[in-house]
């Protein structure tokens, strides 16, 4: 069984975070794990961020996911199985 881990690089994080958790949620039952960063402090919430995932070993479903996240203006994706 593989592993997935696919990467989720959001430019304008603000803009696109509602459109992004949509495509999470349309996916969500192929998500085992979820971790967003974002450089976060009391001067400065940064616009761009990373969303990891580890994902189910169903090729055909991450494809789905992947094509849906690139369809947002500003996100890029990328995808390891080990």
């Amino acid at each position: 069984m593989n592993c997935n881990v696919m990467a989720v690089k959001l430019d304008k994080r603000v803009q696109n975070a509602t459109k992004v958790q949509e495509v999470l949620t349309q996916h969500g039952c192929l998500i085992q794990n979820r971790m967003g960063i974002h450089e976060a402090n009391e001067n400065v919430c940064s616009d761009c961020g990373m969303i990891i995932l580890t994902l189910l070993d169903k090729q055909d479903e991450i494809t789905k996911l992947k094509n849906a996240l690139e369809q947002i203006e500003g996100v890029k994706s990328a995808l390891i199985t080990l």
